[in-house]
């Protein structure tokens, strides 16, 4: 599975899409308002991606939310008035664009993801009955899904619940958001810890493997989770020489590739690494990328995660197919549903992030 964010429509069309390595597509965002409609800003888009989809006997879900999408949603699920007129939008733009499921994208429940967003100690408690509302109204045939934090649901007591069974027969999976661990930052970490293995990370919740022991441990089965796996990766100003998680005291560090926007500090895909020339293909050994252009490849066995240094003062944590692959057969080895890439337009053209997670399901 991978998102397709509709902003990136313009430099990779839905029907740039190779479906014949996807079973979904998660149509990345729907975001609610004050009243509870959905925004739709690339509905064109979104009907052109269902179409393709469904020619090639694939399916898209509809992703509601998302990290600047999620403030209205406390709102939006608080009674039974608010959860009706939310559902009801919901099914209409279900129905409207033709989709086979949809994908709650709440960041976060009971606590706060961006700082604009409203949050109430009941957001899990009203999310509960929201689902039954909409596992209700949508079709049988409808996937419902729910992008999740490592840890389970906020409580009312600030605290993840410890028993989410009760969700269990509501949703057909969910996704464990396993990225953004740490974003740029002059001591670097990485942005999506396979495990902990050091047993020293800061943030111990926070990996692939702690993501799902804490959520079958609440009761969730482990073959209705799906890993989260991120195409992009962070750029840093910063000298360091070990990630974040391996040594607390490492000194301050800086770097020199650019970001998608061309800024120096911050988000970028692995596809604009290799176009930078800051990945580059091992002559020895297709599919394998090593630094280049002042960059060195360095690998953080504490977090199964690659990065690089470059003699510009600059540390990118990212993921590779080797770490992707790594990734994937634990999530097969751990009987998980499957993994979901965000994003679709994060590889190269050869789809080797993509195959190198289809490998490690065993599905290559």
């Amino acid at each position: 599975m991978a998102y397709y964010p509709g902003w990136v429509a313009e430099d990779f069309p839905p029907e740039s899409i190779d479906f014949s390595r996807f079973d979904w597509i998660d149509f990345a965002f729907a975001e609610p308002d004050e009243s509870f409609t959905l925004a739709q800003g690339e509905s064109d888009t979104l009907l052109r991606l269902v179409g393709v989809a469904h020619q090639k006997s694939k399916k898209v879900k509809l992703s509601v939310g998302g990290w600047d999408g999620s403030k209205y949603f406390s709102w939006a699920v608080q009674n039974d008035s608010s959860r009706h007129t939310f559902v009801g939008n919901i099914v209409d733009v279900y129905s409207k664009y033709n989709l086979d499921g949809i994908d709650i994208d709440w960041e976060y429940p009971g606590t706060k993801g961006s700082s604009q967003n409203y949050v109430d100690q009941s957001d899990t408690a009203n999310l509960l009955e929201f689902f039954k509302l909409l596992r209700a109204e949508l079709p049988p045939t409808a996937r419902i899904t729910a992008a999740v934090q490592t840890t389970p649901f906020t409580g009312a007591n600030g605290q993840p619940i410890d028993d989410v069974r009760a969700f269990v027969d509501l949703l057909d999976w969910v996704l464990l958001m396993n990225y953004d661990v740490w974003g740029a930052s002059p001591n670097p970490g990485p942005n999506a810890p396979l495990s902990n293995a050091c047993h020293n990370s800061s943030q111990p919740a926070a990996s692939a493997e702690a993501a799902v022991n804490a959520w079958t441990a609440a009761g969730f089965p482990s073959n209705k989770l799906v890993l989260g796996v991120p195409s992009y990766g962070y750029i840093s100003d910063s000298s360091a020489t070990q990630l974040r998680q391996r040594n607390q005291n490492a000194p301050p560090q800086s770097i020199h590739a650019v970001t998608d926007e061309g800024a120096d500090n911050g988000q970028v895909q692995f596809r604009e690494l290799v176009r930078q020339n800051v990945l580059c293909e091992d002559l020895g050994e297709p599919g394998v990328y090593v630094g280049c252009g002042g960059f060195t490849r360095e690998w953080d066995g504490c977090s199964n995660t690659p990065f690089l240094r470059s003699d510009q003062e600059q540390v990118v944590t990212y993921d590779d197919p080797q770490s992707l692959g790594l990734k994937s057969a634990f999530a097969k080895q751990h009987g998980l549903l499957g993994v979901n890439l965000f994003d679709v337009h994060g590889d190269t053209d050869r789809w080797e992030l993509v195959d190198s997670l289809r490998r490690g399901l065993g599905l290559l």
